[in-house]
């Protein structure tokens, strides 16, 4: 069920592109947190009368724990102008309309209505949304100047315009565009499947390396099959199937409190084990020490189906601080941080430095 509250813009925090973080007056409940997306409500400027959803703030979620700004009712944005009928987040109060790359009024129409093929293109995948930055950190310090596109579909948090990291990532130069597929939106192209993401990304924008994740905000409920990482399965299967060269980025942990996840986690062997149809490559990363030895028993169980192939991790932790440094991004996942959960950084910057090194 939702929870509607009424409340006043009291401040702007900050803002990055797509998204303006917000001090808010909420009637009975104080000042909070709220994000507003100026595409689909406007800019709420202090003084304004907001409507909110606070449903994820009395959760208290740690992804995404803010009062969602759902109109400014006295001051509507203007109508939307110009070509596009996808329709994103489909029937619900916030549905939008964007412009497909995939459509037929897309420039990109022509190049994307028979396109087959990635032309052996690398495609990056991974569970998290957290991989990300790691991911690129451990490619670009092995090939610096790699273009790589971003494909994020809709298991986690339908608006790209929510990730910090895409912003900070694209104005460091470390990322060149996202794609954002299915029900996600607020990408530099839209497309309505993996699939077309995927050609979109190489035809269009042109990637040398194409990494799929989620987006912040996955979903897991303890249970086998209930987790919306299983995703990561299936985008091993769409780059196979369109003649790209699919990686498999391991989900790692030695910190989180979930046994599950210890070692290699759970989504991992079940996306990559018993989703992925087609074989792919899984770096696994040499991480030394009893539970280095874990990671990689933990991951034998991918090697009937999936090409394992040891990755050194000598480096890469100065990588990823540089990258912390350097792009201004915050190198955290499931609220640790670099230092706090080591190997998980560790193995996705594995996943990047082996497929710099793909031919």
């Amino acid at each position: 069920m939702i929870r509607w509250r009424k409340g006043t813009v009291i401040g702007i925090r900050r803002e990055w592109p797509g998204a303006v973080e917000l001090d808010v007056e909420i009637e009975g409940d104080g000042a909070r947190r709220a994000l507003a997306y100026p595409a689909l409500v406007g800019r709420p400027e202090p003084g304004d009368s907001v409507l909110l959803n606070t449903t994820a703030l009395a959760m208290g979620l740690g992804t995404g724990g803010y009062a969602m700004v759902v109109a400014v009712p006295d001051r509507l944005p203007p109508d939307p102008s110009g070509p596009g009928h996808l329709v994103k987040a489909r029937y619900t109060p916030l549905q939008a309309t964007v412009l497909g790359a995939d459509e037929q009024d897309s420039p990109h129409h022509a190049i994307l209505r028979d396109a087959d093929s990635l032309g052996g293109a690398p495609v990056v995948v991974a569970d998290l949304h957290s991989a990300l930055p790691p991911i690129l950190a451990g490619l670009l310090a092995a090939r610096p100047g790699t273009r790589a596109v971003y494909v994020m579909p809709d298991g986690g948090a339908l608006p790209a315009w929510f990730s910090m990291s895409i912003a900070r990532l694209k104005e460091a130069g470390a990322l060149a565009a996202t794609v954002t597929v299915g029900q996600a939106f607020g990408g530099d192209l839209e497309a309505v499947t993996v699939h077309t993401g995927l050609l979109a990304a190489r035809l269009v924008l042109g990637a040398d390396v194409i990494i799929v994740a989620q987006g912040p905000g996955n979903l897991g409920t303890g249970t086998r099959w209930g987790f919306s990482g299983v995703s990561a399965g299936e985008a091993i299967n769409a780059a196979a199937v369109l003649g790209g060269r699919p990686v498999g980025s391991l989900r790692v942990s030695e910190g989180d409190a979930r046994e599950r996840h210890i070692g290699v986690s759970h989504h991992s062997l079940t996306a990559y084990g018993r989703v992925a149809l087609a074989r792919a490559v899984i770096p696994v990363p040499e991480l030394g020490g009893e539970f280095g030895q874990r990671v990689a028993a933990d991951a034998a169980a991918l090697g009937d189906r999936h090409e394992l192939v040891p990755v050194a991790v000598d480096g890469l932790h100065d990588a990823l601080s540089r990258a912390e440094k350097d792009w201004g991004v915050r190198m955290s996942t499931m609220g640790r941080r670099l230092e706090e959960d080591l190997p998980y950084f560790l193995a996705a910057a594995a996943a990047g430095r082996h497929t710099a090194a793909l031919p």
